[in-house]
């Protein structure tokens, strides 16, 4: 088998998708097309407390970044899991395709398969922290 296709590069490939998505979703859907105060509202409508838009959106720009770098990818990881839930939550009375009205549950709940993929396989060896932060353990050849 070719030896560029490794679990450090699916490691790698699935750490920057989900770190883009995250960045994406929340810098540009929420931050630009919905606004926080708008995002905000839509919490506050599903029974949410509004500032918890804040508190989603910070972590999830934060998150995004932090993957995108390979930093701490196991913990940003599992702190977007629940965040991601609740999205698969909020959309899963409009219907399962994320095209139907309001946004079906298909790709939060994907997005949450996502998250806990990254938390098995970590970091990876294309990040920044095993690079220049720390010896990681995981995904090393035997």
């Amino acid at each position: 088998m070719n030896t560029l296709l490794t679990p450090d590069l699916g490691a790698f490939v699935s750490r920057i998708s989900l770190g883009l998505v995250l960045i994406v979703h929340s810098a540009y859907l929420k931050l630009m097309i919905f606004t926080l105060p708008g995002t905000a509202a839509f919490f506050g409508s599903l029974g949410l407390p509004e500032f918890s838009a804040y508190i989603v959106f910070s972590i999830e720009v934060i998150a995004g970044i932090a993957l995108i770098l390979g930093v701490q990818t196991r913990v940003f990881s599992a702190l977007v899991i629940p965040i991601l839930a609740g999205a698969t939550w909020a959309h899963s009375g409009n219907g399962w395709l994320f095209t139907n009205e309001g946004g079906g549950w298909e790709f939060p709940l994907f997005l949450t398969a996502m998250a806990l993929v990254q938390v098995c396989l970590g970091d990876g060896k294309f990040a920044l922290s095993t690079r220049f932060l720390e010896s990681s353990p995981y995904l090393q050849e035997s």
